[in-house]
């Protein structure tokens, strides 16, 4: 039996209508990139020293990592892309926020990454080593 003009008419605004939403929908990927410092305290990192500034970009960076990684983990299953813009999405937003605010106040601060086989200061003198006497 032929389709009505009517049910093809509906097909027809059925398939515009995901069409749009999916171009609209779309577009909120790029949104994150620059509401994400909405997000977080713009005023957090304004006391921070460049050693504070420092772990926290490290711990930032290690979260942000994190989540991309189950981000991208749940993305594998079925409706993962749901999962992940509602399980994770919002974190990732704020943690990439905080993350843009310490990078702010690393530039402001004129910071300088520590190197890494730099040992840290000790606190108290070493003991100079001492070796017994000679026995006579």
């Amino acid at each position: 039996m032929p389709a009505s003009p009517s049910s093809s008419v509906r097909a027809c605004c059925v398939v515009a209508a995901l069409v749009a939403a999916g171009s609209a929908l779309s577009g909120c990927a790029g949104v994150s990139e620059t509401i994400a410092p909405a997000f977080a305290d713009p005023a957090k990192y304004e006391l921070y020293d460049c050693k504070q500034l420092e772990a926290e970009r490290k711990a930032l960076a290690a979260r942000t990592a994190g989540l991309q990684a189950l981000m991208d983990k749940a993305q594998t299953g079925t409706g993962g892309a749901v999962v992940s813009e509602l399980a994770y999405r919002n974190d990732y937003v704020a943690v990439r926020g905080s993350a843009q605010l310490a990078e702010d106040a690393w530039r402001r601060n004129r910071c300088r990454e520590t190197p890494p086989d730099a040992a840290p200061a000790s606190a108290t003198p070493q003991r100079p080593d001492i070796k017994p006497a000679p026995k006579r």
